[in-house]
């Protein structure tokens, strides 16, 4: 059966190319993509029309580095650097989801959010606790949040009461793993937390794991002065950050690696020899006085940049906030250095929130023919209607100026869920 979504389609195609299709018809069967066409042909003139008129449709978005536990708490001491608010926020929270009742609640608030934010696709840590993950798992999918969700290995340096023994962590991975077969949508991806909290015998079994089933993995790299420090002293071997998780064998084209914000030439020159993903966070880097990822840098080198909200460093759910944030930092790390070629353009952003998302997780580029419809209808039209405003422009005005209540259709695998 045919249908077809009538309005101004917008589609990242690559990092510098949009697909704009004015007053265009995207047209499914069955739930997925057939193709994007002007006007109807005569034989689809049985097609049933939703048309949303002059708003936008837009890939819906990939939230490609968050945390779940940590969304009850979000724009929570932002006055602190990453160690130490990690150490008075992030821990003791997460701790409390050693109980399921009250991460059912929790994880069921976040699912919904997620939706009503246009956000469909995501990988995301949970707790180190292995029936919460589970339950996590099962509230996205419920939601129609599709992906790839962590249960967290931490044995050291962290919290007693938030701390597993190395076999305790073995044991629990693969407990998780097994009972993660029940879902469709939302797979599991091995999460060790940061290569400090993780000790060498865990990381091994971990890559082992990965080598043996073929799993992605996802991690922190780079983030921060003092935890690139902490780091050079527990894995004294290993000259720089990034070669802790190519060591365990952690470090590929199935991984990605939260931040980058102090990745050097040579750091970044092995990411992408080795196909990993970077995800940008702008807003925790902001907020956590880490610093400005190089972010135009790794995409001139050809590296597959994602972005990720990093709730709760990061302070918004919001991918259309993501985005903002992500073009303002990037004007602001040209500033301090004198070179506004450090400055990304909205083709940059919407590709690196939609695109480099669907990608890692095997898709294509836009709105790929044969694939279930992920998708968003973002209404700007209640903004000022502006002479000759192209819709280049409306979509970077809409990024600054939009959130999820203009968002007035949400699709994940070819079904409307908001």
């Amino acid at each position: 059966m045919l249908t077809a979504l009538k309005g101004n389609i917008i589609e990242a195609l690559s990092p510098d190319i949009l697909g704009i299709h004015p007053s265009s018809y995207l047209v499914l069967e069955d739930g997925r993509v057939e193709g994007i066409y002007p006007t109807l042909t005569e034989n689809m003139a049985e097609t049933a029309v939703e048309d949303f008129g002059d708003a936008l449709i837009l890939q819906s978005f990939s939230d490609m580095h968050l945390h779940g536990p940590q969304y009850e708490y979000m724009g929570t001491g932002m006055d602190r650097p990453l160690l130490e608010w990690l150490e008075t926020y992030a821990f003791p929270t997460e701790a409390k989801y050693s109980d399921t009742s009250y991460a059912r609640e929790m994880y069921r608030t976040l699912a919904h959010d997620l939706i009503q934010n246009g956000t469909t696709r995501v990988a995301m840590f949970s707790s180190l606790h292995t029936d919460s993950t589970l339950i996590l798992m099962a509230e996205l999918e419920k939601a129609g949040v599709t992906g790839y969700v962590g249960k967290v290995n931490m044995d050291r340096n962290a919290p007693p009461y938030l701390c597993e023994t190395t076999e305790e962590s073995e044991k629990e991975t693969l407990r998780w793993l097994e009972e993660s077969k029940r879902f469709t949508l939302v797979k599991p991806i091995l999460t060790p937390r940061f290569a400090p909290s993780c000790s060498s015998e865990l990381l091994a079994f971990l890559g082992k794991l990965k080598a043996e089933r073929d799993l992605p993995v996802q991690s922190h790299l780079s983030e921060n002065l003092g935890e690139i420090a902490l780091v050079g002293q527990l894995f004294p071997d290993c000259p720089q950050y990034w070669e802790v998780y190519d060591k365990y064998g952690l470090f590929d084209s199935k991984t990605l690696m939260a931040h980058c914000v102090h990745s050097d030439r040579r750091e970044r020159a092995a990411m992408r020899l080795r196909g990993v993903h970077p995800v940008h966070c702008a807003s925790s880097n902001n907020s956590l006085m880490s610093g400005i990822s190089p972010v135009a840098d790794l995409l001139r080198e050809g590296q597959k940049v994602c972005l990720g909200s990093d709730v709760s460093g990061g302070t918004t759910l919001s991918m259309l906030r993501t985005m903002a944030n992500s073009i303002s930092a990037s004007k602001d790390r040209g500033a301090l250095q004198q070179d506004f070629s450090q400055a990304i353009s909205i083709e940059h952003a919407y590709y690196m929130t939609t695109s480099a998302g669907q990608t890692f997780f095997g898709h294509g580029a836009g709105f790929t023919v044969g694939e279930k419809l992920h998708a968003i209808v973002l209404d700007d039209t209640k903004l000022p209607k502006l002479p000759n405003i192209t819709l280049r422009e409306r979509l970077l005005r809409a990024v600054y100026r939009l959130d999820d209540r203009h968002i007035r259709a949400v699709y994940s695998e070819g079904v409307r869920r908001k």
